[in-house]
């Protein structure tokens, strides 16, 4: 066959292979979600739509798919149609350069982790041409919250990969998992996150995940007592659903370059373990953190937009940039017990000082509760 003709098959069996893997991942996770809140607050999840309503999602879809499409008269037509359809485009491009098995990358570019934050930085764009094209206060105000709080997060969550790219050399997510390969005593994987800096710029990139994904106790823009849905406000039908897609895969993007970054991607957890499949161990990683996901958003309450904010310009940015110092430390001081432990001080010392610093409870006067009679 000719080159072109070959180049497009395999374009297309690359991306139909993604999709189809990441819609029936969403259709899974939008009904498991709902059981495990269900489960997690006593009550009853979806059980009505199929055996054990498994069927839901089709449900859910077909509804989507049958809702009339209702436009506001004096909205900007062409930016609200444009805008579910770029977010979605974002979201799916993203998946594209994680590695999810052993020569297993959809599009493998050696500046894989640089394409996945310069694709993902559009979503900010679609989330505003939501509100603007809506010509609706309430949607706009939904996504300049939206927006405020995506930027000031995206810096932490850069900074945090910055100490990876930095011990291994390379912008190639292909080339991270390679470098977390091996084991200690043929037990200790060679993980990032078994350092100090690499614990501590998991937890912190996961934290901005949370916030990029919008998802509780995140969800300030889509405060549903406050501002209706945000910037989804003026949307229904299949366009809401593309917005709900994409905040999905978004989820999906972010537990998947965790995973990459800092989770030994598809290597397995002991080296005995290694003749199970790749993408078993990939994708058993990336559920897990999926129910972490899930978990926060079943615990805890919304948090306000000052406190989130402050959380990200006075703690997460100081915390991200002291894992680059810490990572520094463990590299140049040979990455043995040594580096291990002058990284771990670093971060121990600056975390100290920021929490003292940011201690909150003299701010505050004692509560006195008072009965009506």
């Amino acid at each position: 066959m000719p080159d072109w003709v070959t180049t497009m098959a395999s374009i297309l069996l690359n991306i139909s292979a993604l999709l189809g893997v990441f819609l029936t991942i969403f259709a899974l996770i939008s009904v498991l979600e709902r059981k495990i809140l269900g489960r997690m607050q006593n009550r009853y999840g979806p059980n009505r739509v199929g055996p054990f309503g498994l069927f839901q999602p089709v449900a859910d879809g077909i509804k989507m798919l049958i809702k009339e499409d209702v436009v506001p008269a004096r909205a900007d037509k062409v930016v609200h149609f444009l805008a579910p359809i770029l977010v979605a485009a974002t979201a799916i491009l993203t998946l594209g350069v994680i590695p999810y098995g052993r020569n297993m990358t959809p599009f493998a570019i050696d500046g894989g982790i640089l394409f996945f934050f310069a694709v993902g930085s559009t979503t900010e764009l679609a989330v505003f041409m939501a509100g603007w094209g809506s010509n609706n206060k309430f949607s706009m105000l939904g996504a300049m919250r939206a927006i405020a709080q995506m930027v000031s997060y995206e810096l932490p969550l850069i900074l945090t990969t910055l100490p990876v790219v930095m011990v291994v050399g390379a912008l190639s997510p292909d080339a991270i998992v390679s470098a977390q390969g091996g084991y200690w005593f043929g037990i200790l994987p060679h993980w990032f996150v078994t350092t100090p800096w690499g614990a501590a710029a998991f937890i912190l990139f996961f934290v901005s995940g949370l916030v990029e994904s919008n998802r509780t106790p995140f969800d300030v823009p889509e405060g549903e007592s406050e501002i209706v849905a945000g910037h989804m406000t003026e949307y229904s039908g299949f366009k809401y659903a593309t917005f709900f897609l994409a905040e999905y895969f978004g989820m999906f993007a972010i537990s998947g370059l965790a995973v990459t970054l800092f989770l030994g991607g598809w290597h397995a957890p002991i080296a005995v373990l290694e003749f199970i499949p790749s993408y078993v161990w990939f994708f058993l990683k990336l559920s897990a953190l999926l129910f972490v996901y899930i978990w926060v958003r079943g615990t805890l309450p919304r948090t306000r937009v000052d406190q989130i904010m402050n959380f990200a310009w006075k703690f997460m940015l100081p915390m991200a940039f002291t894992c680059i110092i810490a990572a520094a430390v463990w590299h140049y001081q040979g990455r043995g017990l040594a580096g291990w432990l002058w990284s771990l001080a670093v971060i121990a010392i600056i975390y100290q000082t920021l929490s003292r610093l940011l201690e909150t409870k003299k701010k505050f006067a004692p509560r006195t509760y008072r009965f009506a009679e």
